[in-house]
């Protein structure tokens, strides 16, 4: 079985926190979670920055499946469910971004 990536960025908030807790309790054997904390100097940033910026990412905490960001925004758990999570595949239309939260 092919394994769905979930990038978390997060930044030193409490509402990334909560995310991370979030999406890594929700996550199925399917997923390989990677958490990127933008707001700290560790090793790789460059390309954290770089990640962020293909993303086109304007606030934390933000998560992408699969190389598309489905939510900007603290999502909640009914939110992370519609999209999928806990399930062990996700399917997103092509052409559709579910946002959540507020960006800058």
């Amino acid at each position: 079985m092919k394994k769905r990536l979930v990038e978390i960025f997060t930044g030193n908030c409490p509402l990334c926190d909560q995310t991370v807790q979030l999406v890594q309790e929700m996550a199925t054997s399917s997923d390989q979670v990677k958490v990127y904390n933008l707001g700290q100097g560790q090793e790789g940033s460059q390309y954290l920055e770089q990640q962020a910026e293909r993303y086109g990412l304007k606030a934390v905490p933000a998560i992408a499946v699969d190389g598309v960001v489905v939510f900007t925004g603290k999502p909640s758990y009914e939110q992370l469910q519609g999209a999928g999570f806990g399930q062990p595949t996700i399917s997103l239309p092509s052409s559709e971004y579910l946002y959540a939260g507020m960006g800058i």
